[in-house]
C-alpha cells in the first residue's frame, strides 16, 4: 500500500513517535509516505532524527519528509494527524495562572474552565486555516484525526466550519477501562465496555465480564482499593451520586464540575498529591514545564537509547493507527470516537461532539445509534456542551460577548466568580494572550483600555490550594523515582 500521512505538530515527539510506531506495526504500511511539519524547527529536527532512526533500525525504506511549510506536508495526503498545541507552554501558563489569581483552581485547564475556553480561542482559528490548506492541496477525501485539545471544541469547529471530515481521538476511555479492570481484578481483555458521553465526560454505561453485568461491583471495589480509594475521590463520589463511572482522571473531572474545587479549604478533601493528574493545583502545567526542561537536557541520552521495535504485536491502544488500518485493509476495528452527534445520543444536542462507540472497516466509520444517556449523566454533559457551543462560536466569530457568556456558563468559573469578576478575568486573559488571538484585535484594544482606566475589582491573589514547586532537571536527577518516571516518558514530550 502507498498513501500519504501528514503529521502537524510533529515536534510533539511523544505522540508522533508512538503513532508512527503503531502505524508501521501494520505490515501493509511499510511503503507509505510520511510528512512531518511543525513551526519549531528545532523540535521538528529532533523528532525526525529520533523517528527516522527508529524506522531505519526496523529496516523500513521510508524517508520522512520534513518541512515547516504545512501545505507541502499536506500535499497529496490522505490522512492528517493533528497534535498541535497553539501557543505552546507560554500561552498555557496564562490559561492556568491568571484564573488561579481569581481563585479558580484548575488541575489541567485544557478542556473546559477558563483555560480550556481560551485554549479553544487560540486553537480554532488556526485549525480552520489547516482545514483550508487541506481542502486545497490534500486528496479530496482526506480525513483529519484530531488529538489536539480542547478536543470537542476543535473537532466541532472542523466539522461545522472547516469542511474537512474530522474525528476527535483521546485515550481517556482506554485509561478508565484499564483502571476498572484492575479495581475489579479482571483481565482488561475480558471486560467488555460501552462508554458514552462527551470527551472527558464519558460514562461507562455497560461493564460485562463473560456476559455478566459487573457494574454493581465497581463502587465497593473502588472504595476498598488501597490506591484508587485515595486517588479517585471525585470519580467515586460521582459514581455514588450519578450511578456511572466517568472516564477522566480525578484531577480532570474535578475541574469540569461546580462542586469539588469551588472552596479552597475543601479542595484537599477531594484530591490526591500522589501524581499531578489526581488533582494537584496547576499540576499539568508543572508537569509539562518539568518535562520540557528535562527533554532539553537529556535528548542526546534518549537518542542513544535503543530504538522502538515495530512488530505487529507492538501496536498500541491509540485509536489513530487502528482507524487507518481498518479503512485501508478492511479489518474491522471497534473503538470510541468523537463525532458529530446527529441523533446518536438522543437526549444530547444533535450539533454537539459526542464520544461514542464506533466501528471502522473499508466502508468507512459507522456509529451505531445509542439512545438516551442516563438522565443525570446527560445533564452533566449538557452543561458542558452549552459552554463548548458558545466557545466555538466565539472563536470563529471573534465575538467578545459569546466568549464572556461561555465563561459565565462554565461550571467551575460560575461556582467561584460573580459576573463582574468573570468579565474582568476574561479581559485580563484576552490581553495576556493577544499574540495568539488575531480575531479579537479590537476587543483586546478595548480590554486594555478598561483594565488601565479602572477601577479594578479586587482579586483573591490566590496561588493554589495544593501546589508543588517546579523542579529543575538537577533536582529530578536527585529523586530516583522521578528520574525513572521522566526517562520512561521521555519520548512523550
Amino acid at each position: 500500500m502507498s498513501f500519504k500521512i501528514a503529521v502537524i505538530g510533529a515536534g510533539s515527539i511523544g505522540f508522533t513517535r508512538e503513532m508512527i510506531k503503531d502505524l508501521l506495526s501494520v505490515p501493509e504500511f511499510r511503503n507509505i509516505e510520511l510528512a512531518f511539519t511543525d513551526i519549531n524547527q528545532d523540535n521538528l529536527d529532533r523528532s525526525v532524527q529520533l523517528v527516522q532512526r527508529d524506522i531505519d533500525e526496523n529496516g523500513i525504506p521510508i524517508k520522512i519528509q520534513a518541512t515547516k511549510d504545512r501545505r507541502e506536508a499536506f500535499r497529496g495526503a490522505k490522512y492528517v494527524f493533528n497534535f498541535v498545541r497553539i501557543g505552546m507552554l507560554e500561552a498555557f501558563y496564562h490559561d492556568v495562572e491568571i484564573p488561579m489569581k481569581y481563585g479558580i483552581d484548575q488541575c489541567v485547564g485544557d478542556t473546559l474552565g477558563p483555560g480550556g475556553i481560551m485554549y479553544g480561542q487560540r486553537g480554532i482559528p488556526e485549525i480552520l486555516n489547516f482545514c483550508r490548506d487541506i481542502k486545497e492541496v490534500a486528496l479530496p477525501d482526506c480525513i483529519m484525526l484530531n488529538y489536539a485539545n480542547p478536543n470537542s471544541m476543535i473537532t466541532w469547529a472542523c466539522n461545522k466550519y472547516g469542511g474537512v471530515p474530522t474525528i476527535g481521538l483521546c485515550h481517556g476511555v482506554q485509561g478508565g477501562h484499564q483502571l476498572i479492570a484492575k479495581a475489579l481484578d479482571i483481565p482488561k481483555d475480558e471486560l467488555d465496555i460501552v462508554c458514552v458521553g462527551i470527551n472527558h465526560q464519558t460514562w461507562y454505561t455497560q461493564l460485562l465480564h463473560k456476559g455478566k453485568d459487573v457494574s454493581g461491583q465497581l463502587l465497593e471495589a473502588l472504595e476498598n482499593h488501597p490506591v484508587y480509594s485515595q486517588q479517585e475521590k471525585v470519580r467515586i463520589d460521582m459514581l455514588k451520586r450519578f450511578g456511572y463511572f466517568s472516564t477522566e482522571s480525578n484531577g480532570h473531572l474535578s475541574e469540569y464540575l461546580p462542586w469539588y474545587r469551588k472552596r479552597p479549604e475543601e479542595i484537599k478533601d477531594w484530591i490526591s498529591m500522589d501524581t499531578w493528574i489526581t488533582g494537584e493545583s496547576a499540576g499539568y502545567l508543572r508537569h509539562c514545564m518539568e518535562r520540557r526542561n528535562w527533554y532539553e537536557i537529556d535528548f542526546p541520552e534518549w537518542l542513544a537509547a535503543p530504538p522502538l521495535d515495530y512488530p505487529s504485536e507492538n501496536q498500541g491502544v491509540e485509536h489513530g493507527s487502528h482507524i487507518v488500518e481498518a479503512l485501508e485493509t478492511g479489518r474491522v476495528y471497534r473503538g470510541h470516537f468523537n463525532v458529530v452527534n446527529n441523533g446518536v445520543i438522543k437526549n444530547l444536542a444533535d450539533d454537539a461532539i459526542v464520544e461514542v462507540p464506533g466501528y471502522v472497516d473499508a466502508n468507512g466509520v459507522s456509529i451505531p445509534v445509542y439512545g438516551d444517556l442516563p438522565l443525570g449523566c446527560a445533564a452533566v454533559c449538557t452543561a458542558s456542551i452549552d459552554v463548548q457551543r458558545l466557545a466555538v462560536e466565539a472563536a470563529v466569530q471573534g465575538d467578545e460577548m459569546l466568549l464572556k457568556q461561555a465563561m459565565m456558563m462554565d461550571s467551575l468559573t460560575g461556582a467561584v466568580l460573580n459576573p463582574p469578576e468573570i468579565w474582568q478575568l476574561t479581559d485580563e486573559m484576552l490581553v495576556a494572550l493577544e499574540p495568539w488571538l488575531p480575531q479579537y484585535r479590537q476587543t483586546i484594544a478595548d480590554a486594555k483600555q478598561r483594565l488601565e482606566s479602572g477601577p479594578r475589582l479586587p482579586i483573591k491573589d490566590f496561588a493554589g490550594a495544593s501546589r508543588r514547586e517546579m523542579r529543575t532537571p538537577e533536582e529530578i536527577r536527585e529523586d530516583p523515582a522521578a528520574k525513572e518516571r521522566y526517562k520512561r516518558t521521555a519520548h512523550k514530550n
